[in-house]
This record gives C-alpha cells, sequence and structure tokens, in this order.
C-alpha cells in the first residue's frame, strides 16, 4: 500500500525568497520539526544529483537516510528519493508565485513501505500529513517573521 501525501501553504513572500530558503536543505533542521540535522554528502549549492544525509526522528524512531536530488528547478520545483531503510520515499517541493510577494507552496511525499511498515502504511499517512501541516506551519511563521 503507498503512502501518498500532499500539503500546501500560502507564504507572504516573493517566491525567489521561498524556494532560496526551503530548497537548501541546510535550513530544514530550522522548519521540520522531526529533522534534526543535514549533512552535506556532496558541495553544496542545491543542483541535480546533490545528496544530502538526514538524521530525524519520526513516529518514536530515529531515521537515518540520504536523499539524492532528481529534478531540480529553481524557484518552480525540487525533487529528491531516497531508497534507504523500511519505507523509500520522494519529496517534491513546487513553488508558485501569486502576485509579486506571495508564494504558494505544495510539500508532497509519497512512497511504497516494505517489510512491517506496509502494515502500518495507514497510520504513516495520518502521521506524515499532520507532521507536513505544521513543517509548513512552522515554515511559514519563519518566513513572515522575517521582515
Amino acid at each position: 500500500m503507498s503512502v501518498n501525501v500532499t500539503v500546501t501553504v500560502v507564504i507572504e513572500r516573493p517566491i525567489d525568497e521561498v524556494a532560496a530558503y526551503s530548497g537548501d536543505p541546510s535550513n530544514a533542521p530550522e522548519w521540520y520539526r522531526r529533522i534534526k540535522s543535514a549533512e552535506w554528502q556532496t558541495e553544496p549549492p542545491t543542483t541535480l544529483g546533490s545528496e544530502i544525509k538526514f538524521r530525524a526522528h519520526f513516529m518514536g524512531k530515529d531515521l537515518d537516510y540520504t536523499y539524492r536530488v532528481t529534478e531540480h528547478s529553481p524557484s518552480e520545483q525540487i525533487a529528491m528519493s531516497t531508497a534507504q531503510g523500511p519505507f523509500p520515499m520522494n519529496t517534491t517541493y513546487t513553488w508558485r508565485a501569486v502576485g509579486d510577494r506571495v508564494t504558494h507552496m505544495t510539500l508532497r511525499n509519497h512512497g511504497e513501505p516494505k517489510g512491517f511498515s506496509r502494515l502500518l502504511a495507514p497510520l504513516i499517512r495520518i502521521a506524515m500529513g499532520r507532521a507536513m501541516r505544521q513543517d509548513l506551519a512552522q515554515l511559514k511563521q519563519l518566513l513572515e517573521s522575517r521582515h
């Protein structure tokens, strides 16, 4: 059973600013509540093929995984994937300008749990949706409070 969760947020900041900040994996621990660290495995900045090792805590478990950037269109979209662990995951950020100083951001996570995680897919979907909504709310608050 696959897991596919999409959440959106409207951030009152210009698209270039939102995309530059949220698309930089170094900033992930500041706005993703469950990501504890992000360590570049390739040289920054984010480009096609970049690899970043994340350490996270989700559903009571510590997770280490490395994402590889599979799509990269600055200020439009970034997609990353990992095949590691019990839950291979694809993450996509999409940004769209809504006027000069407002950005609509979409965050999508989808994957196919393996092994025992397959049984937990419905719970993972619920927990992931809640976490993603909290993360985008944190991102919105962080970026809108800067100016």
